[in-house]
């Protein structure tokens, strides 16, 4: 099986890695071979082009090599969520919404759900196990349709507590 991934022209040398160091993990851990032109394109068996998919989607969706790393263990999910549609100047709001004053919000999100979030582009993903991408996911899309952030934590804390 043979899959292209888009990947943002900036983002293509944090997927090399220093000496080549990233691409070759994502390489060896998922056997497949990796080529990285205009797209990335991944070459193996399904299930292993599905899991360097998700690694290399992740790290172009502005996820460290470290933290997309995580997608390579058992139970660990990729999920993005889109703005594409929004004008550049609603995308901003929404976006700094997410982030909150110095990253507040989004270190909020990542503590109480478990998972780690990412900003960038016209996206916002969240990597983590199924539930715990679940509660992170209703945080950040009451956040995005202008929730207040009180009720996005306390929505958040509640779904948390029922699924313990």
């Amino acid at each position: 099986m043979i899959e292209t991934v888009l990947i943002p022209r900036e983002r293509k040398a944090i997927l090399i890695g220093r000496n080549g160091f990233v691409k070759r993990k994502i390489e060896r851990v998922t056997n497949t071979r990796i080529t990285i032109n205009e797209d990335v394109e991944i070459e193996g068996d399904m299930f292993n082009v599905m899991k360097a998919r998700d690694v290399i989607t992740a790290i172009a969706r502005g996820f460290s090599p470290m933290r997309a790393f995580v997608l390579l263990s058992k139970g660990y999910e990729l999920k993005v969520i889109s703005l594409i549609g929004q004008n550049e100047k609603t995308i901003k709001r929404l976006m700094a919404r997410v982030i909150g004053r110095k990253g507040t919000t989004r270190r909020i999100i990542e503590y109480e759900s478990n998972t780690n979030v990412s900003v960038y582009g016209k996206t916002v993903s969240i990597i983590g196990t199924s539930e715990s991408i679940a509660i992170a996911q209703e945080a950040v899309e009451a956040l995005l349709a202008g929730r207040k952030h009180g009720s996005a934590y306390i929505k958040m804390k509640r779904k948390k507590e029922s699924n313990d």
